[in-house]
């Protein structure tokens, strides 16, 4: 936080309220290599690779403006809206493993929302703008609001009530994606196993590989709230 002559110093009610989400989120990035890496090692009876079973969902779906391509990084696989393109990573574009099967499900779990304009996924699209700058702008906000107030200046108040509103927005953009993503992988394990593409023996690794995926996204929504809460309770003591 900020001491008497206005140096930021590490403040432990931050580490108080965010640590254990913190914490929550490494435990969670751990599981979802752990599990990757587990069910990669096993190859999917269909014998077809990542992008093969995107575009078979995507057929069968009547999805036919949606590209499939491939991506550099690892686990960087996501559904860009704006290109109308699933973008796969090396080892789920040409892997033939349950892994590389249940992630580009999921990602064609995206196109399918898209294409029936899921309303929880037409205003996570709608607030991604807001929420990027919100999010890179609300803790330089906070911090200069913090120094302006250690220096009895008014102006710092509004500047980290300013941060506050900012934040609120990636607060919103975490609690709509999380309904987004479970239901992306709701649809992955219902098709796999509807259209062959994994048969019912399989469907439990697939699974495990997107419930761990899961526990990210709940790590990233519990550190954004507690970090908001962070930000009121600290503007609220330096209004006094």
């Amino acid at each position: 936080m900020i001491n008497s002559l206005g140096i930021i110093t590490l403040d432990p009610l931050y580490f108080l309220l965010v640590g254990p989400a913190m914490l929550l989120a490494l435990w969670a990035q751990f599981r979802v290599k752990s599990t990757y890496h587990q069910t990669a090692r096993v190859p999917a009876r269909s014998g077809l690779t990542g992008a093969e079973a995107a575009a078979r969902l995507l057929r069968a779906n009547g999805i036919s403006n949606v590209g499939i391509e491939q991506t550099e990084g690892v686990l960087s696989d996501h559904y860009d809206p704006s290109h109308k393109v699933l973008r796969l990573s090396p080892e789920v574009y040409h892997g033939t493993s349950l892994a590389s099967l249940g992630i580009a499900a999921h990602e064609a779990g995206h196109a399918m929302q898209d294409r029936e304009r899921y309303a929880p996924l037409v205003l996570r699209n709608g607030i991604v703008p807001f929420a990027a700058v919100g999010g890179n702008l609300a803790s330089i906000l906070f911090m200069i609001g913090a120094v302006m107030m250690a220096s009895r200046s008014a102006a710092g108040q509004w500047l980290m009530l300013a941060a506050v509103g900012m934040f609120t927005l990636v607060v919103l953009f975490q609690l709509i994606n999380l309904p987004v993503e479970f239901d992306a992988s709701r649809r992955a394990n219902v098709q796999l196993v509807s259209s062959g593409i994994v048969a019912p023996a399989e469907a439990p690794q697939v699974r495990r590989v997107l419930s761990a995926a899961a526990w990210t996204y709940i790590a990233a929504t519990l550190t954004a709230v507690l970090t908001l809460l962070y930000f009121l309770i600290r503007s609220q003591q330096n209004s006094r």
